[in-house]
């Protein structure tokens, strides 16, 4: 399977100046995403920001792969692998399907595709 795009997320403590810096000084463009989440970027290259306490574990990235079929293939290699899967799969109501897994090196990884 092949991944759509790949996208850090962190969590921001003060979203309007997280705006202001990417929006105003690099001139990115701003996207809005569910569950509180902005992002910044152009095209597949972006950074997302979500608010404090946005979701019980924040994930360190997201990997898009395009399709529900490609996130649940995943997910059963995940569990398969005896990877520690710590939330979903699950359909989010901005238009989600996703589960959050942890890699080898503990990092936090939303696997997910937009319907």
């Amino acid at each position: 399977m092949a991944a759509k795009r790949i996208i850090p997320y962190f969590e921001s403590s003060d979203l309007e100046a997280t705006r202001q810096f990417y929006v105003g000084v690099l001139g990115l463009e701003e996207g809005t995403f569910g569950g509180g989440y902005v992002g910044f970027g152009s095209g597949p290259a972006q950074v997302v920001f979500g608010p404090p306490d946005a979701e019980r574990i924040l994930p360190d990235m997201g990997v898009d792969l395009g399709s529900r079929e490609a996130v649940d293939a995943a997910h059963a290699e995940a569990v398969k692998a005896g990877r520690d899967v710590i939330y979903g799969p699950v359909d989010e109501p901005w238009g989600v399907h996703r589960f959050f897994g942890r890699d080898p090196q503990d990092v936090v990884i939303s696997v997910l595709a937009h319907d």
